[in-house]
């Protein structure tokens, strides 16, 4: 009889800090089950107060704060919105939705965020073309945040609005060249910040997000659309389509709990992406995700590159080698540009975030993890050098 694997090791799974179950509890009693309540209230208060941004609205998910920010932005039909190529399609497909053109900007090797130069010369390219673009997308890939200081200032000339996608770098820092410091999503000019409160991410409601911005209108208008646009009038009226993408005040109840434990997490995952370096170190043809110098990433997965010649195996045989042991492991997000969905649409530079996928793997990262864990793992990947 085979031996019978161990538990199975994911990529990013849950992890609770013991007061959800407490939270949920007052929610039941008080019986704010459905939608909206005291406990979304408070969310959106501490959140607030948590992040520095003035005004936050809680919604089903990340990709439907992205959909409210840019309807509240004008986006529709004969506007391109910019966004950078490696990221998460929830957040692009919200613009393409809402009837705009989408084009993609690549990233940049010192980040793996994306290249304000190549933005400089997309937006430089697309007005030149006459075309009108309403917003840019920069994506905090794996919890390390974009340079929005340039980012704004490249778009400034242009009047073009700036959505910083934060879905992974809830806890994460950014610090400009004066060393000011705030949190991820939280800068001056930013139109709006989405987060994600997925099940993998570094704080979870199971599934939710947040719209954020210091606009108090583009909130309030926000607010209005995620509640079907309901006019205030005793019976249901509408004078616009909007969306069902109100928070349940029970998934608030668990984000209360989550973020009191958000510190903490951003000090294990980075302690654990510490370990795997030390685990991995002196082999060859693996490095690390850099640190850009303008922040502090809260290290929501630990990615490598793997050089298949140096290494001795691909990316790919390494993710089948430890799947064998029941570890969860992925490649990067496969670039916009490369999707069959996107067909056809621009991409300004490209080999950068190409060669990333290329040769990235995101390795188990969840903050139960022990050293013990992380050994485990870094010992098939060794397993797999020449």
């Amino acid at each position: 009889m085979s031996a019978s694997k161990p538990p199975r090791l994911f990529l990013s799974p849950p992890h609770l800090c013991g007061r959800e179950a407490e939270l949920v509890a007052e929610a039941f009693a008080s019986n704010y089950i459905a939608p909206l309540g005291p406990q979304v209230d408070a969310f959106e208060a501490a959140f607030a107060t948590h992040t520095g941004i003035a005004h936050c609205l809680a919604v089903s998910s990340g990709t439907a704060a992205m959909h409210l920010a840019l309807r509240g932005l004008g986006v529709g039909p004969g506007d391109t919105v910019l966004a950078a190529t490696l990221t998460f399609i929830g957040s692009v497909s919200p613009a393409a939705q809402l009837g705009a053109q989408v084009a993609f900007v690549d990233a940049e090797p010192d980040s793996w965020n994306m290249d304000p130069e190549r933005l400089r010369e997309a937006l430089a390219s697309l007005t030149g073309e006459g075309r009108r673009v309403r917003a840019v997308i920069p994506t905090d890939l794996y919890g390390q945040c974009a340079d929005y200081a340039r980012i704004l200032d490249i778009c400034a000339p242009f009047g073009t609005a700036v959505v910083a996608d934060c879905a992974e770098s809830v806890g994460a820092r950014y610090g400009a060249a004066d060393g000011e410091s705030r949190h991820a999503g939280c800068w001056p000019g930013l139109a709006a910040s989405i987060f994600s409160f997925n099940g993998n991410k570094i704080i979870t409601t199971s599934g939710g997000g947040m719209l954020a911005s210091d606009d108090a209108g583009l909130i309030n208008r926000a607010r209005k659309l995620s509640q079907q646009a309901r006019e205030p009038a005793p019976h249901y009226e509408h004078l616009e389509l909007g969306y069902n993408y109100r928070m349940s005040n029970i998934l608030a109840a668990i984000g209360l709990g989550q973020l009191e434990a958000l510190e903490a997490r951003v000090a294990k995952r980075r302690q654990i992406f510490r370990w795997y370096r030390e685990a991995l170190a002196g082999l060859p043809g693996i490095t690390f995700m850099p640190e850009a110098a303008t922040g502090k990433s809260n290290r929501w997965l630990t990615v490598i590159l793997i050089d298949a010649a140096q290494f001795g195996a691909t990316p790919q045989a390494v993710r089948l080698a430890l799947e064998a042991h029941n570890i969860e492991a992925r490649p990067l997000w496969k670039p916009m540009h490369l999707q069959p969905v996107f067909a056809g649409c621009r991409i300004f530079g490209g080999a950068v975030a190409e060669g990333l996928f290329a040769r990235g793997l995101c390795l188990p990262s969840g903050t139960a993890m022990t050293r013990e864990d992380v050994e485990r793992v870094a010992g098939i990947i060794r397993s797999n050098a020449k």
